[in-house]
């Protein structure tokens, strides 16, 4: 059991690049302006072409270290190359190969490819050929709150699987229709109180390396930082 107020100790929270919305760039020149030396990078949204201008943009910046990246299903060893031996990325995290299969061979990295309980409950099998779990513990909260055989079986595999790195994004307590349906979790930060439900899991379901995964600005990202080491620092 960890001691009160050691919770940040072993473990560190980090802004991120994201690639969902448009605004990658402006997420870029901002990380610049503020001289940020380490940051986490999303490239789930972003083709070939679009991943090599990020990659030219990251070189203006004083960015030292890329703890995490989260990968998409159609990059090479040389991209990986690339972010391990310039940036001293730690971890990668994948989505499942169920739905996205890498489209090369990246057996150099599995030791530090984490599968992410993202848009399919985590598979057992699958993940004895990777490095561990990477926790979206927004997405887990959403499988407590609607899919409670899904949570069940993610909490099993967490008890059996190292945890390498986790996302935090927003959950409202109050759901919002949007297409016809409630959704709960965003990757937009309305109000700081959309993270209040990291308080209800335990130390053990937080990494090392804790990714804001929030297509806010830099420095709406680094406010939310604050108010999560508030949230925690006493687990």
């Amino acid at each position: 059991m960890e001691n009160k107020n050691k919770f940040f100790e072993n473990r560190k929270i980090f802004p991120s690049i994201t690639t969902i919305s448009s605004n990658w760039r402006k997420k870029i020149e901002e990380v610049r302006k503020l001289g940020l030396k380490e940051v986490c990078l999303f490239l789930t949204c972003l083709e070939k072409n679009e991943r090599e201008e990020l990659y030219k943009l990251l070189e203006k910046t004083k960015i030292e270290k890329i703890p995490l990246v989260h990968l998409r299903s159609d990059m090479n060893l040389k991209e990986l190359d690339y972010l391990v031996n310039n940036y001293k990325t730690e971890v990668f995290n994948t989505h499942t190969e169920r739905k996205y299969p890498f489209l090369y061979n990246l057996d150099k990295y599995k030791n530090i490819i984490y599968m992410e309980n993202a848009s399919l409950p985590l598979d057992e099998e699958e993940i004895k050929n990777f490095a561990g779990v990477c926790l979206d513990i927004s997405h887990l909260e959403i499988s407590r709150i609607l899919n409670r055989e899904r949570y069940k079986n993610d909490i099993e595999i967490l008890k059996k699987y190292p945890l390498g790195c986790n996302h935090i994004s927003a959950v409202k307590k109050i759901p919002v229709k949007k297409k016809d349906k409630l959704e709960y979790d965003f990757h937009y930060l309305e109000d700081l109180s959309d993270l209040d439900y990291l308080k209800r899991y335990p130390a053990k379901y937080f990494s090392s390396i804790l990714a804001i995964e929030l297509e806010n600005p830099i420095k709406e990202q680094l406010k939310a930082k604050d108010y999560i080491i508030d949230l925690l620092k006493n687990k």
